[in-house]
């Protein structure tokens, strides 16, 4: 009895490790790629803020849509890096380069603060069955200056997929970014714009409602 239960643990114990082999894993980097597009500097010094995903988005493991709607994933492909902190990074680094502002994901690093702060919240970042990838949400561009331009806006990306396997998913992520830091740098897209009437730090009332 005792030499099958240890029979049977061992071959439990090399199952386990067949199905953890390292090499079987693959791990993909959100990477825009380089853009030519150059956009005049209409934000100066922002903080970015980290970027609200879904939570399948935020996920380690790369997620896609099948033909039943249902959203799945395989254990042996995992996005590089933390996926909330990827895309956070990348999109600040994309604003800058293609428009000149200094645009730094959160903890704001210089003694001068930042004089704005942007927020977006992702609805929806998937590789859809019908073959796109769908980047979308809201953005917000917030400046506490009197008299300073207030923005909320949305936006809904298209990127169209090779395929369904996790490189192509990680490619269309990247454009995708790229594209949604084109909007926020040039600050468009469906939404509305307020101006702060009063400093903030004097009047926690001082913005126009935005909705």
């Amino acid at each position: 009895m005792t030499t099958r239960i240890f029979a049977t643990t061992l071959l439990g114990a090399m199952v386990l490790s067949a199905c953890s082999d390292p090499e079987k894993t693959g791990r993909f980097l959100v990477d825009p790629p380089a853009s030519s597009t150059r956009v005049p500097d209409r934000l100066g010094t922002a903080e970015l803020k980290d970027v609200s995903l879904p939570e399948y988005a935020a996920d380690q493991e790369v997620m896609w849509q099948t033909a039943d709607g249902a959203v799945r994933s395989n254990p042996d492909s995992l996005w590089a890096d933390n996926p909330q902190r990827a895309f956070s990074q990348s999109l600040a680094q994309e604003i800058s380069d293609i428009s000149g502002a200094l645009v730094v994901n959160e903890p704001w690093p210089l003694a001068e603060p930042p004089r704005r702060e942007i927020e977006v919240r992702v609805t929806r970042a998937l590789a859809q069955a019908n073959g796109i990838y769908r980047l979308s949400g809201r953005y917000f561009v917030s400046d506490e200056g009197n008299g300073g331009t207030n923005h909320a806006r949305s936006f809904d990306i298209s990127v169209p997929l090779s395929s369904n396997q996790p490189g192509d998913i990680a490619a269309a992520l990247s454009q995708a970014i790229s594209q949604l830091a084109t909007q926020i740098a040039t600050l468009s897209g469906p939404g509305r714009t307020v101006t702060t009437r009063q400093s903030v730090s004097n009047d926690p009332f001082g913005l126009a409602p935005l909705f």
